[in-house]
């Protein structure tokens, strides 16, 4: 089973309440390969929400407040999934500071973008899981 981020999967699950729909990883959800997943909304956070980047190893939204526990708790919710599906692939929303994979945002909110993993891209590698992006695709 492959896990995909829910936006490409076209659910409106992006901080501004769109999605980033992708045609090839909707086939793969409804071809009963891929199971949408949204750390965010799985760490609590609403949708839509405050903009947030990665700052120094913590997740810090734009007016400043800090959400990394929540970004904590969406990735560990996600492996969970992960592991409850022997998922060996995931397919990622790249520069999400939950899902990017290889470029992120700085940091700084002007749309910067840097080397770096998101949170849930992270805990995912870590266990194995081959990570790809909607840019691989």
């Amino acid at each position: 089973m492959i896990l995909v981020s829910a936006c490409l999967a076209g659910i409106k699950c992006r901080y501004d309440g769109k999605d980033n729909a992708n045609d090839k990883v909707i086939q793969m959800v409804k071809n009963g390969v891929a199971i949408p997943i949204c750390p965010e909304q799985l760490g609590g956070l609403q949708t839509p929400r405050i903009p947030a980047e990665i700052i120094e190893n913590k997740i810090i939204n734009k007016k400043g407040e800090n959400v990394t526990s929540q970004f904590k708790k969406g990735a560990k919710e996600t492996l969970r999934i992960a592991e409850l599906v022997n998922c060996q692939k995931a397919i990622l929303k790249q520069r999400s500071p939950s899902c990017g994979y290889g470029k992120i945002y700085d940091g700084s909110h002007t749309g910067k973008i840097i080397e770096g993993m998101g949170f849930t891209a992270r805990v995912l590698s870590q266990k194995g899981i081959t990570i790809l992006t909607e840019e691989d695709l």
